[in-house]
């Protein structure tokens, strides 16, 4: 018995002593490790690497974090991402005191908050001019113009950060494909449900995927309940895929959905080579911190031109407030264009995202293509609206409902009429709904009913049939496709605008491209995909649109800088629709387009192939917007890695040299210059075409440029803007042309005149 009791003491004293112990280790852990409490995701920028070894790099950034923490162990485990290869940074869990602590460090350059970003075909390359057929998948039937002297893409690489890839569909078949080229140092990564041994190929060469950044915020794990997605590159939204296949994905003949919009889906660049960077997930969301790292990997990889359709908010990511956009801009400076979505928060005016300079940013058209709709009353007139409806007939009763008469009106089996989208209809047993809304470009398919969209001016003629009839009924039928006229090309409604609200002068968006209803191919796990393939609008089908296009550049002319890409597509671009008909710009009201709706106009391939001249530019010309933007010596200098002054006096920011001019605050008369570099035959002369805006008169000094030898193949001129207005107007539009007769190389024109007061 005494033994007993002695034993239990000794228990129970271990037990006390096992408890304080753990108390005590308890409070050093909430005193040291508060950031498992408290600390949220940070970048860390650092600018330029210091070395070349990217593990050297790397134990550079431990180094860092050791100094914020009393033990080796809490830095490495607060290390989230290390950018190794294409800059020099890391994401890192931190309090905000240390964030502070950080951000005072000598070779930081900025500490970013992490931040949630979201995610912004058959007749596409028809349009602009690239058609192609094969007679099966692997067939490459006699090509012509631009796709013939690219090989159709063949050696470029098309990096997509996006939602990821569905490996099996057709559109990454690597049917007659040559080797992957012998610069491509990247790999494909292994997964939950992704094989790299079975599903990457000659095609789809890289398949990565990121989420330490988002687990970070949502808490530290990967919650499948939370996230719904395959923890790897494989594509549950179908966002990713179809951006890939409008960018690079292989021939697979007559598709269509539901019927509607058949023909061969193709991407820009059918031949190219996809590497999918996987940084958004079905929970809706990607992370800056994520998108680093895939831009990170993407330029160690060597991937030629990045497809970016993601995008932040105006003006809480732009680049000037916290070089969210740095991980772009050294893409861009080791040569890789990176070509990002403009956003879909339109037609209002500065709402476009993405406007560094150095990224190449893109609107939203319709193709000239629709899928009317007839609707039948039972007085038997006839209208045509537009809906995504395959069938079959639906003959019914006709009610009109709104907000106020919902719960009065029977519309078990009949088709309602409602006035935009408000009205709760989805509750509802009904046979169809039509819907009168402002006009607009994006037709969706309602899957619990038949979806029928009109105008007011149609849903007001329908609702005054129904108040003049005992007993309205009502016949829709199938919808067709119709290409052509009298369907034309529009800029969508949806497509942000400009002016540029961060750099006024800075001109965006660069270039438009078809974005409205693109058949591409999908995740059959999304709802929108019809054996396996959907329609889906938005300014992150027109990015991909023109990622294609500048993998085939890239084919043709292997030395462009992305600068000269950009003045290609933009001083070639069609600024009617390509049948000539005028270009409007869809919204509340109908207008014609202009380059805060457009940029340059609508991206035309063929033409930019052979541009005559590019307004090119390289480092010094982003160092020079860097200066004029505010940035100072010693933050440039870590950003390049090398010591940099801006020049005294201060560069101008009108004398980037973009393809486009902007004068935001013309009160009396302004001079900038331009630069041009031949881009076609050695011996050429050129004259200057001016079309100057309204109550603004253009000089330009010389009027003729002269190309004489292969040494002189840049010359410089400058455009004076004077105006006549006596009041601050809005902008007016014009353009200057440098035409030698063959080429005629344009650049639109923005003239804001604002009268200060002086007092």
């Amino acid at each position: 018995m005494e033994n007993s009791l002695q034993s239990f003491k000794l228990v129970l004293l271990l037990a006390i002593a096992l408890v304080i112990f753990l108390n005590l280790e308890l409070s050093v852990l909430t005193a040291e490790g508060a950031l498992e409490n408290n600390s949220k995701v940070y970048i860390v920028y650092l600018g330029e690497r210091e070395h070349d070894d990217p593990e050297l790099v790397t134990a550079s950034h431990h180094q860092m974090l050791e100094s914020l923490h009393q033990r080796k162990e809490d830095a490495h485990n607060s290390m989230i991402y290390s950018y190794q290869h294409g800059f020099s940074g890391f994401a890192a869990l931190l309090t905000s005191s240390q964030a502070k602590k950080i951000s005072e460090y000598p070779e930081v350059v900025h500490v970013i908050r992490n931040r949630i970003l979201k995610l912004k075909t058959t007749r596409t390359w028809d349009q602009l001019g690239l058609s192609q057929t094969p007679t099966s998948l692997s067939s490459s039937p006699s090509a012509k113009g631009l796709l013939h002297d690219t090989n159709m893409g063949s050696e470029t690489i098309i990096g997509v950060i996006d939602t990821g890839i569905w490996p099996e569909s057709k559109v990454f078949n690597d049917q007659g494909f040559g080797p992957i080229p012998k610069r491509w140092r990247g790999k494909c990564e292994s997964g939950e449900q992704f094989n790299t041994t079975i599903h990457c190929n000659k095609k789809l060469i890289g398949a990565k995927y990121y989420f330490s950044g988002l687990v970070a915020e949502l808490g530290g794990k990967f919650n499948k309940t939370i996230i719904r997605d395959f923890k790897s590159n494989r594509d549950t939204v179908g966002h990713g895929t179809h951006t890939a296949t409008i960018a690079g994905g292989s021939f697979v003949p007559n598709k269509s959905y539901y019927g509607l919009a058949q023909g061969t889906v193709r991407g820009g660049a059918p031949r190219a080579r996809i590497a999918s960077y996987k940084v958004c997930w079905k929970v809706g969301e990607c992370t800056l911190a994520d998108m680093w790292k895939a831009y990170d990997d993407a330029i160690h990889d060597g991937v030629d031109v990045l497809s970016v359709s993601i995008g932040g908010d105006i003006p809480d990511d732009s680049e000037v407030d916290a070089l969210d956009y740095v991980a772009a801009f050294h893409a861009v400076a080791t040569g890789i264009t990176v070509v990002a979505a403009g956003g879909n928060e339109g037609p209002g005016a500065q709402t476009m995202v993405n406007v560094a300079p150095w990224l190449l940013t893109v609107a939203a058209t319709t193709l000239d293509r629709s899928f009317p709709t007839k609707i039948t009353l039972g007085n038997n007139q006839t209208l045509f609206a537009e809906s995504l409806f395959t069938g079959p007939e639906i003959s019914t009763g006709l009610v009109y409902l709104n907000e106020y008469n919902d719960d009065d009106v029977d519309v078990k089996g009949k088709t309602v009429l409602v006035f935009d989208t408000s009205t709760p209809i989805l509750e509802k047993d009904v046979a169809a709904v039509i819907v009168a809304q402002q006009p607009t470009d994006i037709v969706e398919r309602c899957h619990a009913f038949p979806c029928i969209y009109a105008d007011y001016e149609l849903g007001t003629d329908i609702l005054q049939y129904i108040r003049t009839t005992r007993s309205p009924t009502v016949r829709v039928s199938a919808a067709k496709t119709l290409t052509g006229q009298p369907a034309t090309t529009k800029v969508a409604a949806f497509s942000c605008r400009g002016p540029n609200s961060v750099s006024p002068a800075i001109l965006k968006p660069d270039i438009a491209a078809p974005g409205v209803n693109i058949l591409a191919a999908l995740s059959p796990l999304s709802p929108e995909a019809h054996n396996g393939f959907g329609l889906l609008s938005g300014t992150s089908m027109s990015t991909p649109v023109v990622s294609g296009i500048v993998a085939l550049l890239k084919s043709l002319h292997p030395k462009w800088s992305p600068a000269a890409m950009r003045s290609a597509l933009v001083t070639t671009a069609w600024r009617t629709s390509p049948s000539g008909k005028p270009l409007f710009a869809q919204g509340s009201n109908k207008k014609l387009a202009d380059p805060f709706d457009y940029g340059g106009g609508l991206v035309n391939p063929e033409k930019a192939a052979n541009p005559g001249l590019v307004y090119d530019m390289g480092i010094e010309g982003y160092i020079n917007y860097m200066c004029s933007a505010g940035y100072n010596d010693s933050s440039i200098s870590r950003v390049l890695g090398k010591k940099t002054k801006c020049p005294i006096p201060k560069p101008s920011i009108l004398d980037i040299n973009l393809p486009s001019i902007t004068i935001s605050n013309l009160e009396n008369e302004v001079t900038l210059t331009r630069t041009v570099t031949n881009a076609g035959p050695i011996k050429s002369v050129y004259k200057a075409v001016i079309e100057s805006p309204l109550g603004i008169t253009l000089t330009v000094n010389p009027t003729t440029l002269v190309f004489n030898s292969a040494a002189k193949r840049v010359l410089t001129f400058s455009v004076t803007a004077k105006t006549s207005h006596k009041v601050n107007t809005g902008y007016f539009f014009g353009s200057l042309t440098w035409t030698d007769g063959v080429h005629d190389v344009a650049i639109p024109v923005s003239v804001r005149t604002e009268i200060m007061i002086k007092r």
